[in-house]
């Protein structure tokens, strides 16, 4: 993996910043995108400079619920680097809403962030890429009928099938493949009890965490066979 480079939307926070952190380490230069976590991308840039010297760590705002911001971020980003390894689309809004009470608003939000630039950017990406992978970060909601976050888990089921379908169009040179997480880390405000709670009603009845996340991150790397493919790191929670 060394001197290869991915562009991680969402890259500054939570999973994203963790997923920067791994992929530094294994040799990657990283595209770090952000919309309002301008202190964080900063930040964290300047923590994998000092710590990974040799590599190349670039932030790039992008407003991912627009589009013409979105179009022009692929080329924003090669201007920077010589080609995009790895596509990791990983930003994502969540909010709450069942169908009756969610406006067209809320409806238009999760679907821009979560599966309009999403399909953006892998289009971009195959096109300014002869070969690489993409990986689009999905939900263990995917595989129920839950409607307390409809146009959300409908957005996620969406990029479920993008992903299939941009595995069948780009293969054999560009491997495409999702992972469904569980609750891996608490929402802002709670504590780990709430992921505790949550993972009480799961087979393995424990959190899983952001291990997981980053195994499978590693398997969908190194399986060079593997595509189309969706990995749940939700312990078992998508049997429910």
């Amino acid at each position: 993996m060394q001197d290869k480079t991915v562009l991680i939307t969402g890259g500054a926070k939570r999973i994203g910043k963790h997923l920067s952190n791994y992929l530094a380490e294994k040799g990657y230069h990283i595209a770090i995108h952000y919309n309002s976590s301008k202190i964080e991308a900063l930040k964290l840039q300047a923590e994998l400079q000092s710590k990974y010297v040799n590599g190349v760590f670039k932030i790039f705002h992008c407003d991912l619920s627009d589009e013409n911001e979105v179009e022009k971020l692929m080329d924003k980003v090669m201007m920077h680097f010589e080609r995009i390894d790895l596509l990791v689309n990983n930003a994502s809004v969540f909010e709450p809403g069942i169908i009756r009470e969610s406006s067209v608003k809320l409806y238009n939000n999760q679907f821009d962030i979560n599966l309009k630039a999403p399909f953006v950017l892998t289009r971009d990406f195959a096109l300014n890429n002869k070969k690489g992978n993409i990986i689009n970060f999905l939900d263990t909601r995917i595989s129920s009928n839950s409607n307390s976050h409809s146009a959300y888990s409908i957005s996620k089921v969406g990029l479920a099938h993008l992903t299939k379908m941009a595995a069948l169009e780009f293969g054999p040179d560009i491997r495409v493949n999702g992972i469904a997480p569980g609750a891996t880390l608490s929402p802002e405000g709670k504590g780990d009890d709430y992921l505790a709670k949550v993972a009480e009603k799961t087979p393995m009845k424990i959190p899983g965490g952001i291990e997981p996340i980053l195994q499978s991150i590693n398997y969908i790397l190194t399986n060079k066979n593997l595509t189309g493919q969706i990995l749940y790191c939700d312990g078992g929670e998508q049997l429910l």
